[in-house]
């Protein structure tokens, strides 16, 4: 990998902001390949160099991904000047990783929401060409049935024109259902079941591909992915 500027570096690693770092490095708090180094221009190799942040080892990782358990009421968005965030929920060093949502979901659904700075990664996951499924639980009024469950199988055409590609319903009863799609169209999920004629009550996103939400987590809690969870999530 090319070298980097020491303060970039550390900026992308979220330690402290470019601006924080280079007083941070002047200060003799960063260590490289056992010296302290004190100039924040100086350039290292991110695979090669051992570094010290307050006599801490850190990791350099090109890109980062986690899981999110997102709460109701929260948006998926990276900044609004209204209304709380997921990257609100994140620490002050995660959020200045550039990380973003992968893909959305609406203000009113929870679930699992991943977060990346890898927009390679992010558009596979989002590509309808890559085919990877995504599980909701919902809510309905009223109960669904064989054919809603048929039109879901074919194609279900929107009011506005909109074509969404076949798609799975089970029943689970009681105005319960599980939805399977591989797309993320706005509002998709809500505006299949509304077509039907059973509006949703409650949504929730169980999985993407293989990767199943970690029940453990809790509302608002993240999790980061390892390189299991990501082969996991595609090879599921």
């Amino acid at each position: 990998m090319p070298q980097m500027r020491l303060d970039k570096l550390l900026s992308d690693m979220g330690i402290a902001s470019r601006k924080e770092l280079r007083d941070i490095i002047r200060s003799g708090r960063v260590q490289v390949n056992g010296v302290v180094e004190k100039h924040p221009e100086t350039r290292v190799d991110p695979d090669a160099a051992e570094l010290l942040f307050d006599g801490k080892p850190l990791r350099y990782q090109k890109f980062h991904y986690y899981m999110l358990d997102k709460p109701v009421g929260i948006v998926t968005a990276t900044e609004d000047r209204k209304q709380q965030t997921v990257l609100d929920l994140l620490t002050p060093e995660m959020r200045r990783m550039g990380l973003f949502p992968v893909g959305r979901l609406d203000k009113d659904t929870s679930g699992l929401l991943l977060l990346t700075d890898d927009g390679e990664f992010a558009h596979r996951v989002i590509s309808p060409k890559s085919c990877i499924k995504k599980r909701y639980y919902a809510e309905v009024e009223g109960e669904v049935d064989a054919e809603d469950a048929a039109a879901f199988s074919r194609g279900i055409l929107l009011a506005d024109g909109t074509q969404c590609l076949p798609a799975a319903l089970e029943n689970l009863g009681g105005g319960r259902c599980i939805v399977t799609v591989m797309e993320g169209k706005y509002h998709q999920v809500r505006r299949m079941l509304a077509s039907r004629g059973k509006p949703v009550l409650t949504l929730r996103r169980l999985s993407i591909g293989g990767l199943v939400l970690d029940d453990a987590l809790g509302s608002g809690a993240w999790r980061e992915l390892d390189e299991k969870d990501l082969c996991t999530l595609f090879n599921g």
